[in-house]
């Protein structure tokens, strides 16, 4: 694989699997169709977005009126695309299909408006990000909110601890240790951003997670954009700028 802008290159074979997988996708009755295609689109880098049947059949998956295949397909979809721009360099490849990227950021604004399961509700709002292309650490930010936790590192170079912070239903905070297979672990609580000192891209996310109704996931963003205190050297980092520097 080079660096140079992608073009259409799957052989026979191999798009009459992608094919394949994508009809299995768009039935909806078959969730192992979705592991697949991730592995065989996005994991092992064997075919991408390029090929010439991924974006528009996902496009038209996220149209459609079933709210478990079009989220599923706008996850894949945003994903692809955030990959393509990363691995190659440049976004040829996305200026190529914005006609239905377009179609796609659409349809994942009209899915987050009427999606009440909390984690479906921010892999929309992640594919939002993605297909916007305005980030490349979208996953990150939102994985941490859908698991709960961020696995970080200590920002002050004499410390680099291992810092674990928790959002969520075991509480608001940070430690040094795997709390979750030790007893009597030192914690330490969480300083939230004040919604109102929000600016930029936690201010949106957070104003689109309230009026979605999402209350629990704007709370948790709140997080995601203030400070943890590190246990071992107390000092205090921003969250998100270790999830930035994480993914960097």
């Amino acid at each position: 694989m080079t660096n140079s802008s992608p073009g259409p290159r799957a052989d026979e074979a191999g798009s009459g699997r992608t094919a394949a997988l994508l009809e299995r996708a768009a039935a909806g009755r078959d969730g192992r169709a979705w592991s697949d295609l991730w592995t065989e689109l996005y994991h092992n880098g064997t075919l991408d977005v390029s090929h010439p049947l991924v974006l528009p059949a996902l496009t038209d998956m996220a149209e459609g009126d079933d709210a478990d295949t079009a989220a599923s397909a706008l996850h894949l979809a945003g994903a692809l695309l955030v990959q393509a721009d990363q691995r190659y360099g440049t976004r040829d490849l996305r200026a190529r299909h914005a006609p239905e990227a377009a179609r796609l950021l659409a349809a994942a604004h009209r899915w987050r408006r009427v999606t009440a399961d909390r984690d479906d509700y921010c892999h929309l709002l992640e594919a939002v990000l993605n297909l916007e292309g305005d980030i490349s650490w979208g996953e990150e930010l939102i994985g941490g909110v859908v698991s709960e936790e961020y696995e970080l590192e200590c920002p002050d170079e004499d410390c680099s601890a291992a810092l674990w912070v928790v959002i969520g239903e075991r509480g608001f905070f940070s430690t040094s240790e795997d709390y979750a297979l030790s007893e009597g672990v030192e914690t330490l609580p969480l300083h939230p951003a004040a919604p109102g000192a929000l600016d930029g891209l936690g201010r949106r996310l957070h104003g689109l997670a309230l009026a979605d109704g999402h209350e629990d996931v704007a709370h948790a963003l709140t997080h995601a954009f203030g400070e943890a205190t590190c246990p071992q050297c107390g000092r205090r980092c921003s969250v998100v700028g270790q999830v930035v520097a994480r993914s960097g």
